[in-house]
């Protein structure tokens, strides 16, 4: 398969115990991003990384870290994950009453700014945010957890932010999150995603394999 898309395998499917080698598989298997998704144990049901772990794995990988916060406060942690190095920050509209504000802290840094939103979300809640955000996150599963199935219904939310976009003249790029794999993979690309966010599925080797 012809790569028309950026890659950004997710660090939540790798070995926790052996991060510095997930970082290097990435960038040995057409990864283009380092997708890494943070929990807080109450916006969603599991806890991962904070500051310190991405701090850590900087030095380690060139490629560009994009941090999802899934997380109740999203203003507390954005400048500690931008410090942490950072180079896009997403938070989800859902916890986030002072969108444009994170966006413009955000930008100030250098940093790109995305907006999320989980699948009972629709597009239309974040309209407000279109003009001024580099990307859209659409979640495909209910997050919180690795290796679920994919809603394909989530899929139409791409072909609209797409249109939104096309009419609108909006420069944000559209991500999906959530159940990519060999087998969903190509109505993901059918739908005009243009950054796909995969895990369990690429540490297994699936992803790369059709890549070759």
């Amino acid at each position: 398969m012809q790569k028309s898309f950026l890659l950004a395998p997710s660090i939540l499917s790798a070995d926790f115990s052996d991060l510095r080698s997930a970082l290097a598989f990435i960038e040995q298997n057409k990864g283009d991003w380092v997708h890494i998704d943070v929990m807080d144990g109450h916006f969603v049901p599991n806890l991962t990384f904070g500051p310190p772990v991405i701090k850590a794995l900087r030095p380690h990988s060139s490629l560009p870290f994009d941090v999802h916060l899934m997380v109740t406060n999203p203003g507390d942690l954005i400048q500690p994950f931008i410090d942490a190095g950072a180079n896009s920050i997403t938070f989800h509209i859902e916890s986030a009453i002072h969108a444009h504000r994170f966006i413009s802290i955000i930008h100030e840094a250098g940093c790109k700014a995305g907006i999320s939103i989980v699948p009972s979300t629709p597009v239309s809640a974040i309209m407000e945010v279109l003009p001024d955000i580099d990307l859209v996150l659409v979640m495909a599963v209910n997050p919180g957890f690795g290796g679920q199935k994919m809603i394909p219904r989530c899929l139409d939310k791409v072909k609209e932010l797409k249109k939104i976009r096309q009419e609108s003249g909006f420069s944000y790029i559209v991500s999906i999150d959530g159940g990519v794999n060999k087998d969903t993979l190509s109505s993901v690309l059918d739908a005009g995603t243009d950054v796909v966010v995969t895990g369990s599925a690429f540490y297994s080797g699936e992803i790369p394999e059709i890549l070759v």
